[in-house]
């Protein structure tokens, strides 16, 4: 098989590999059928991470299951499923408590993508071993696009994750979005399904920009810190400036979540955070225990992620297509339709290139 191969900065192949094999009966291989690339792989791409190439690429995607072990229950060959970016037993201590990001089964940030715990391969690949099918792989809604929803491993349902518990509790909230990427995009269509009262988007990228405004989002390029102005801010951009902003736009009591990753360090404004008592959570998303939710939603009618994919291309042009710089690319290759009478209309910008 093959697997698309990060080997310099903007550049990737193909490269083969040893087709993977069941090892036990708890596992499972996968083909992906709607693969995409997450916000960060933008910046792996560019040279900005701290891991040094040749790994194998790619943490989301819609997949095919083509072989289960005798003891997997949670799909069946066939299926489409939902592969979630990190690698999760179900059974520790970390995973029953939906510390799914650090399962303490397999070494510390084991994922696929990214060759930081361990060599799990990436979901750029003809063929992916799944070591823990049972607990990690999610049956996609048969009413849902593959295309829509191939961000559903990490970037939509961290989306669903940095509001949607906060909007519970908080009815009605203000929301400050500054963001470089898709996440602020869902980020804004999951506030307004979900009852916020105010959205305002920052970003310097005006067709961004557009976007967020068709899911009722105020919008900026740039802003000065708003005292008190937002009860819940979100920053999706890798800047500490962005996330001191953020921080210092919120409300007393306010919450700020960074899905940003911060690859350079900063100086925060904590002095400030301590007056103004907010709270901050830096972190890489529990992601399996949030999918069921994220999907539910996503099959609601209430929101649109399928505004957010900005070109549908063939499998084959992942290493020409990848390095270019579009918002939100998903890559298919025998894709079928949802079974749903709702229509699945993408931006009027992008491209089917298939």
């Amino acid at each position: 098989m093959r697997e698309l191969t990060h080997i310099a900065r903007n550049s990737v192949e193909w490269r083969e590999a040893p087709d993977p094999k069941l090892r036990s009966d708890q596992e499972a291989i996968i083909a992906p059928v709607a693969a995409t690339s997450c916000d960060v792989d933008t910046a792996i791409l560019a040279g900005h991470g701290f891991l040094d190439p040749p790994f194998a690429l790619g943490h989301e995607c819609v997949a095919r299951v083509i072989e289960t072990g005798d003891a997997v229950t949670a799909a069946a060959p066939g299926d489409l499923v939902v592969v979630p970016w990190s690698i999760n037993c179900g059974t520790c201590g970390h995973c029953r408590t939906g510390l799914t990001a650090h399962c303490t089964s397999v070494p510390h940030m084991a994922m696929y993508g990214a060759p930081i715990g361990g060599g799990w391969g990436g979901l750029f690949s003809d063929l992916v071993h799944v070591p823990y099918a049972d607990a990690m792989l999610v049956p996609l809604p048969a009413a849902l696009d593959p295309v829509a929803m191939a961000s559903a491993s990490d970037n939509w349902s961290l989306s669903w994750r940095l509001v949607a518990p906060h909007l519970k509790a908080r009815p009605g909230a203000r929301v400050l979005v500054v963001a470089r990427g898709s996440i602020g995009l869902y980020v804004c269509d999951i506030a307004r399904a979900l009852g916020a009262c105010d959205i305002l988007y920052v970003d310097p990228d005006a067709e961004h920009r557009k976007l967020a405004e068709t899911f009722g989002a105020r919008t900026a390029e740039a802003i000065e810190p708003i005292r008190h102005g937002f009860d819940l801010a979100v920053e999706a951009t890798g800047r500490v400036d962005q996330l001191a902003l953020a921080v210092k736009s919120l409300a007393p009591e306010g919450i700020c979540e960074s899905a940003g990753n911060h690859f350079r360090p900063g100086a925060l404004p904590l002095l400030d955070m301590y007056l103004t008592g907010v709270t901050l959570r830096i972190a890489r998303d529990n992601v399996r225990a949030h999918i069921p939710d994220a999907l539910d939603l996503a099959a609601s009618g209430t929101v649109a992620p399928e505004r957010v994919v900005s070109h549908v291309l063939d499998w084959e042009q992942l290493p020409d297509a990848l390095p270019e710089k579009h918002l939100k690319p998903v890559f298919v290759r025998d894709t079928p339709r949802p079974h749903t009478d709702r229509p699945i209309a993408l931006r009027d910008h992008a491209h089917r290139d298939i």
